[in-house]
């Protein structure tokens, strides 16, 4: 790989959402195999701004490449240090790139991501997939009464309440502020339904006067449902986009539910059933339930 090559790759890998650069298994390096791992490892170092170290791993790539042997090489033990550390500390980069720093949710781009890609292959799961979006109640006044750090530390305690309990294949991402998404995924409505006003259950329970005197916390939510692919839907393109489209219209959908939760009285969830807007938990009994016009019936 000539030397100008490396630069292009180099752009690539530090786009968190990239692919990582494939690192050959070194027992099963040949001389061209040792080549392609010297390549892939130069590419991972100089993303990181470890250009000595790179070019080193390059010019090595370019001696054995000029090699024309076919025997084996044996990889040197420091080199197969190298690549498990490599990989692994660029797998925890990834991770980390798709987290929240504050709340170690999940993040808008691992949202973005997963929740279209989900859509797309609901069809594997037959009870649809179910989006809910919870925000804390008058979280300003938190802030304002006890302080940002206080907040910072509401907000955390708040995620570990909301994934106590989440089914297996489920996930939280911070939506923004103090608004967090649900993704649950392989569940019918109903059960959806119960595992949101657990949570938001969860969170009114706790003893929040712990964290300080005088100190309450709860949340609301609006639970949106995305029923199976059905067979006589189009593939391809089109399909792609429809799917990019169905994941704006759900979280719409889940955010307008949210909005008729707190115009209700806050501290509940919200959800469409029988064509009507419709309050779970202890907070059925209200009457003054807001009906926001929803993108679907």
């Amino acid at each position: 790989m000539p030397v100008t090559a490396l630069r292009p790759q180099v752009a690539a890998s530090q786009d968190c959402g990239a692919a990582a650069p494939i690192v050959p298994d070194p027992d099963e390096a040949g001389v061209a195999g040792l080549a392609d791992m010297h390549e892939s490892l130069a590419t991972l170092l100089a993303s990181s701004g470890q250009w000595r170290q790179a070019y080193e791993h390059l010019r090595n790539a370019l001696e054995l490449h000029r090699a024309e042997r076919d025997d084996p090489v044996r990889v040197p033990e420091q080199l197969r240090r190298e690549v498990d550390r490599l990989r692994q500390e660029h797998a925890e980069a990834r991770e980390q790139s798709l987290r929240d720093s504050l709340t170690d949710s999940y993040n808008r781009r691992y949202l973005d991501q997963r929740l279209i890609g989900l859509l797309a292959d609901r069809a594997d799961e037959p009870a649809g997939l179910a989006v809910a979006l919870m925000d804390l109640d008058w979280f300003k006044r938190v802030n304002d009464s006890f302080g940002h750090p206080l907040g910072d530390r509401v907000l955390q305690r708040v995620v570990e309440l909301l994934c106590a309990e989440l089914p297996a294949g489920a996930f939280c991402a911070r939506y923004g502020g103090e608004e967090f998404a649900l993704v649950m995924p392989g569940l019918d409505a109903e059960t959806a339904i119960a595992v949101c006003e657990a949570a938001r259950a969860r969170v009114e329970r706790y003893p929040w006067h712990e964290l300080a005197p005088g100190l309450r916390v709860t949340v609301s939510g609006g639970v949106a449902h995305e029923g199976p692919r059905t067979a006589g839907e189009d593939a391809g393109h089109q399909l792609r986009c429809a799917d990019t489209l169905l994941y704006a219209d759900t979280l719409l959908c889940a955010d307008r539910l949210l909005y008729a939760a707190k115009q209700s009285g806050r501290n509940a969830v919200a959800y469409r059933g029988g064509g009507q807007v419709r309050l779970a938990g202890a907070a059925a009994a209200r009457r003054d339930i807001a009906q926001p016009a929803l993108p679907r019936p």
